[in-house]
């Protein structure tokens, strides 16, 4: 197929239709949202929790976390909950807890992956997850989730998530994709400041005009956790 990169072993598209393409022709795929979701997921499982990815925030997401005696997180903006898609809200959640994450992006992504096993990468557990991804075999998909246009809904690429996809494909053995190759190269360019261009990229700025700059100086720290979150009976959990 002309999209899939069945060539390659390290592949990387954007967004559902990457998902689309790659899941099914890979050992393991990796769901890289790294200014909200999959950073969230790696604070929350690392603590011990348990997180259901949900499409999106709708009426049935309330009903779903009742069938699960689950919390549910909010809107990053809303204070309704004590839980949302800012990676400092999630920061102290006990071990045990079991938490509903709606979100248009990581978890609708996480949703679509089918059979294929399926890991939540970032900035923080980058060299974690390349490792761990590894287990499985040496086709590799990697998804950066990109964004959502406010006016149409479309897929925006975001910075913020090609860099996290190369930083897990820099560490990953065997033959890149040019989409792969790009991504690596492009973390390459901006690792030496990471947290300086996530805070001048467009989703950056957006975060910090609204008032969530720690968030945007959590999701930049790099490569200092070693857990992996693992999706498997419809929720992430810490591998182990």
């Amino acid at each position: 197929m002309i999209y899939d990169q069945s060539e390659f072993d390290l592949r990387c598209e954007w967004g559902p239709q990457g998902v689309t393409q790659l899941a099914a022709i890979s050992d393991v795929i990796v769901i890289v949202d790294v200014l909200s979701f999959s950073t969230c997921v790696e604070i929350a499982t690392n603590n011990g929790a348990i997180i259901f990815p949900y499409a999106m925030r709708d009426e049935s997401v309330v009903d779903y976390a009742k069938s699960l005696q689950a919390e549910l997180a909010s809107h990053r903006w809303s204070t309704t909950t004590q839980y949302s898609l800012s990676p400092k809200s999630i920061a102290q959640i006990p071990a045990g807890t079991k938490l509903v994450l709606p979100s248009p992006n990581g978890s609708f992504l996480t949703l679509q992956t089918g059979k294929t096993p399926t890991l939540a990468g970032c900035l923080r557990n980058c060299q974690a997850v390349a490792k761990f991804a590894q287990r499985y075999g040496n086709k590799v998909a990697v998804i950066p989730a990109g964004e959502r246009w406010k006016d149409d809904g479309s897929l925006r690429p975001a910075f913020e998530d090609l860099i996290g996809a190369g930083a897990i494909l820099s560490y990953l053995p065997g033959s890149l994709s040019p989409e792969a190759a790009t991504a690596v190269a492009t973390f390459q360019a901006f690792q030496e400041d990471l947290l300086g261009y996530l805070k001048k990229c467009s989703s950056g700025k957006e975060l910090i005009a609204k008032g969530f700059e720690p968030d945007v100086e959590i999701a930049a720290v790099y490569n200092v956790s070693e857990c992996v979150p693992l999706f498997t009976n419809d929720a992430y959990k810490k591998a182990g």
